[in-house]
């Protein structure tokens, strides 16, 4: 039986393989990669921002596939195919511009 807010798109995907304390690790790992992203942007260190939300948001595809989505929360926009691939483009690209920008003598 489905709840209200269960994401209507995975309705069908069968249960994660991974037990529930695992998916929410995942989940802790993406968070602090988003905190420490934020850390950096505080301080000012732009390309080490960019670069760890990147990695953090190809960190999020990899949980996106490996978890149900009551553990992944508000991160299950669509199914786990479009979440995952989007996540991990975007990612990427952040990364690879963030490591291949020149530092402009910093």
């Amino acid at each position: 039986m489905s709840k209200p807010l269960d994401n209507p798109h995975d309705l069908g995907a069968p249960p994660s393989r991974l037990p529930l304390w695992a998916q929410r690790a995942g989940m802790v790992v993406f968070l602090v990669g988003v905190v420490a992203a934020g850390g950096f942007a505080f301080t000012e260190h732009w390309r080490r921002a960019t670069f760890a939300l990147g990695v953090s948001l190809i960190w999020l595809a990899v949980v996106r596939v490996t978890c149900d989505s009551r553990v992944v929360g508000v991160f299950a926009v669509r199914s786990r195919r479009f979440d995952a691939i989007f996540t991990a483009v975007v990612g990427g690209a952040m990364a690879f511009l963030s490591a291949s920008v020149d530092a402009l003598g910093s």
